[in-house]
């Protein structure tokens, strides 16, 4: 979890930072004193939460939220001010919460527990798919998953592109094959590329990333923690980490960028 912080107050930042490091031990906390050099850090790096001070000189926070709004709809914004006569135009922002200074420890933790846009660990991942730039698949811990066909890891790719939707052998055949000719021979070579696919999570202990059914086969989106799938969410470091590549070693792989930001 990505926070950045701004007021423009030497010591009201220092609080706010301190405060916010304490309600949220585990997350990664950079703070600013000019809404300008924030906009560039969430611009750059994303952000899933931004405490923004409403009175400061130059660009405010209502209109700093704006901006933010822009770079990432579903970012969580919390506005912090003295001001209570801010709270109108704050609000209109649909804003995930209001804190009145002194800011403290307790009023941070308060915001953060029913925040509009919740943020969703995924502590419960078997593993991490990158399909950013080319495609990929890690343990939890950073290992690579090897998968003993170069076809086989195509076959996984093709799954997590479908993103939770059954596929049928013959559909998977037309992806993994191209224009060949649907013959027995090439079948039984998808099976038994299959079979490997399966081998491979198994060696992981991630076989129930890959759901079976007569004839069929599905991903299970909930056990893996996915760039292309935080992405669909707004995930703030997703839509930042896309750079127009998507799983690039494949020809059937198409990624629309529209789609998600209209």
């Amino acid at each position: 979890m990505r926070i950045l912080c701004v007021d423009d107050e030497p010591l009201a930042l220092k609080m706010l930072d301190m405060s916010v490091k304490k309600a949220k031990p585990d997350a990664e906390v950079l703070s600013f004193r000019k809404p300008r050099e924030l906009l560039e850090e969430a611009q750059r790096s994303g952000c899933d939460i931004a405490f923004l001070d409403i009175h400061m000189r130059g660009m405010n926070g209502v209109e700093l939220a704006k901006v933010l709004k822009g770079v990432n709809p579903k970012m969580n914004i919390i506005f912090v001010t003295g001001f209570s006569d801010y709270a109108g135009d704050a609000m209109s922002l649909h804003a995930s919460g209001y804190i009145m200074k002194p800011v403290n420890q307790a009023k941070v933790e308060k915001e953060l527990s029913d925040l509009r846009f919740p943020i969703v660990p995924k502590n419960n991942a078997k593993l991490r798919v990158q399909c950013f730039g080319n495609f990929d698949v890690f343990t939890p811990d950073g290992e690579h998953v090897r998968f003993e066909r170069s076809k086989s890891k195509e076959v996984f790719a093709y799954l997590v592109h479908k993103q939770g939707s059954s596929c049928t052998t013959r559909e998977i055949f037309a992806a993994i094959f191209e224009d060949e000719p649907y013959e027995k021979k090439l079948q039984n070579l998808l099976q038994t590329y299959i079979y490997a696919m399966i081998k491979s999570l198994k060696a992981v202990n991630a076989e129930d990333a890959v759901v079976r059914s007569y004839n069929a086969l599905a991903v299970n989106p909930d056990v893996l923690d996915c760039d292309y799938y935080r992405f669909k969410e707004l995930d703030a470091g997703a839509v930042n980490a896309y750079q127009n590549e998507y799983m690039s070693q494949y020809y059937w792989a198409d990624f629309l960028y529209d789609d998600y930001m209209d």
